[in-house]
């Protein structure tokens, strides 16, 4: 069955139900330190508002368990929507009951609504009927734009949707799924995939998965050390994991044989600690890492060889940093990597946060096709997984 899309339903005068992903990194304060997922989702709410819908807008902030913990309210948030909308978002303390029902019903056309954290629910995370009834009363279109989400089978994601006449997808989602699938179902040749960060493990499903699909696999940061290790490479103290050499081993294997160019790296920048100013070595191509010291950053000669992948390929894919690019001193493997795909011809899509905060970093985010909202929905999505909240759309 066909998803629906909120700009093919009629939203006048409806109350409209908007599941986001609002879970943005706060400080102790309660201060947003990245407001990137709020603004992902304005699109959506422009849309509605301009429609004359009355909006609900809910999110979950954080791990609860369903407890109210009041450094996870979204009362903070329901201001910075309201910064970025241009307009009053009101702010109801609870999330389903009375209060809940007076608020929404006093909504009036193009008037937004946040409710209070879901997840101050026990039945959220447990996908509950019930809790998912209490959310749907008197709602006339659910709109799910919380991509980042929908790896989840939680109430507002997948039961609520067999509780609302209409259930569609927004801006936000359908960009999502239209990227993604580009990646994941139909890629042009000379699709090039980039992964780094800390753990191979993360990534293994998704790697099996890419070498039906890849043309070039290119593997940075400390997930690299386990593969260079089967290959024989003496890694020093570099992080290598164990119990994953077999599996690293089969994936080399198997990208030879289906012809998938997987490329690791072939000077790095080590040190003993990671630290801002610790001296650094620069390991060159053929050299091994001595005892002590770790593989923290891909080297300068690695740089340039990914560079030119990423010159001749038509779609690209990142995920995962290439050093521990939070300290400025093995930040310029990722650094270099994030102004190469802003400059690339390719069609480029980042997943993941670390990914992200590199580009936001690097001052290049508006040259990307494409930012993904969802790290894990992403790589669930690319790895072939079917996604809770994207089925029940489609079964609505």
């Amino acid at each position: 069955m066909e998803k629906k899309f909120v700009q093919d339903l009629s939203v006048r005068g409806k109350l409209v139900f908007v599941r986001n992903d609002f879970n943005v990194p706060l400080h102790a304060d309660q201060k947003i330190i990245d407001d990137t997922r709020i603004r992902a989702a304005l699109p959506t709410l422009h849309y509605l508002i301009q429609n004359q819908a009355r909006v609900i807008c809910t999110s979950h902030l954080g791990r609860p368990k369903g407890q109210v913990v009041p450094a996870c309210s979204l009362a903070p948030l329901a201001e910075r929507l309201s910064e970025l909308l241009g307009q009053p978002v009101m702010f109801c303390p609870e999330t389903v009951g009375v209060t809940t029902e007076k608020a929404k019903a006093a909504l009036k056309n193009g008037q937004v609504l946040m409710l209070e954290n879901l997840r101050f629910h026990p039945g959220e995370t447990k996908n509950d009927s019930a809790f998912a009834v209490q959310l749907a009363q008197n709602i006339d279109i659910y709109v799910d734009d919380a991509f980042g989400s929908c790896h989840r089978a939680h109430a507002s994601i997948d039961e609520i949707t067999r509780h609302v006449p209409v259930a569609a997808s927004g801006f936000l989602l359908k960009k999502e799924i239209e990227y993604l699938s580009l990646a994941a179902e139909t890629p042009p040749d000379d699709y090039l995939v980039i992964l780094g960060g800390a753990k191979v493990s993360d990534k293994l499903p998704l790697l099996s998965h890419l070498l039906e699909k890849a043309d070039t696999i290119l593997i940075g940061g400390a997930m690299a050390y386990t593969f260079l290790k089967v290959g024989g490479m003496k890694v020093g103290a570099s992080r290598v994991e164990a119990e994953c050499l077999d599996l690293c081993r089969e994936i080399l294997r198997k990208g030879a044989e289906k012809g998938v160019r997987i490329l690791l790296p072939m000077d790095h920048i080590a040190a003993t600690k990671i630290e801002a100013n610790i001296t650094v070595r620069i390991i060159r191509p053929g050299e091994e890492i001595p005892g002590e010291m770790m593989g923290l950053d891909i080297g300068p000669e690695t740089v340039a060889q990914f560079q030119n992948e990423i010159r001749r390929a038509n779609l690209i894919f990142w995920n995962g940093p290439m050093g521990v690019f939070e300290v400025n001193t093995f930040s310029g493997g990722t650094t270099e990597i994030a102004h190469a795909l802003a400059a690339a011809q390719a069609t480029t899509i980042i997943g993941g946060g670390d990914s992200i905060a590199a580009v936001n970093q690097a001052g290049v985010s508006e040259r990307i096709s494409h930012i993904s909202t969802g790290g894990g929905a992403a790589l669930e999505f690319l790895a072939g997984d079917k996604l809770p909240g994207i089925e029940a759309l489609t079964e609505a």
